[in-house]
């Protein structure tokens, strides 16, 4: 199970484009334009401007996403968090818009609609906030 990071990105909504990019990314470990926009354009079926490319990894910079660094005459992004550590972020958040409702009734009726694999899901989740809540409970 990936840990919830200390760090999140400022903006956690992503379109269709920046996601695809940071994939990418992600896949590289660090990556220049030249190597993203080649990646992108080895699908003989897209068209996309390098200066596009070079928009969105600013972009997803200023979201928190990723880090510049200029290594030479040659800009490099990284990512701040792991696809994983993104993952479980997203997840997260999900979560809590989720139980903002703050409605046993909808809960309830969303509980209802589970087919029997999510039901398992569910089952293992109780059991790991159950381990959770006694592991907190041994230490206060």
């Amino acid at each position: 199970m990936t840990p919830l990071p200390d760090y999140r990105p400022k903006q956690l909504s992503l379109g269709p484009l920046e996601t695809e990019i940071l994939e990418i990314v992600w896949e590289l470990g660090s990556a220049t334009v030249k190597q993203v926009h080649e990646q992108i354009l080895s699908d003989p079926e897209r068209e996309l401007a390098y200066t596009s490319v070079t928009t969105v990894l600013r972009r997803l910079t200023k979201k928190g996403w990723l880090s510049c660094n200029k290594q030479g005459r040659a800009f490099y992004w990284q990512p701040l968090v792991s696809c994983e550590q993104a993952q479980a972020i997203q997840a997260y958040e999900q979560l809590h818009r989720f139980l903002a409702v703050s409605n046993p009734d909808v809960v309830a009726s969303f509980a209802d609609s589970l087919d029997a694999a999510s039901l398992e899901q569910i089952e293992a989740i109780a059991q790991r906030l159950e381990t959770l809540r006694r592991q907190r409970e041994e230490r206060a």
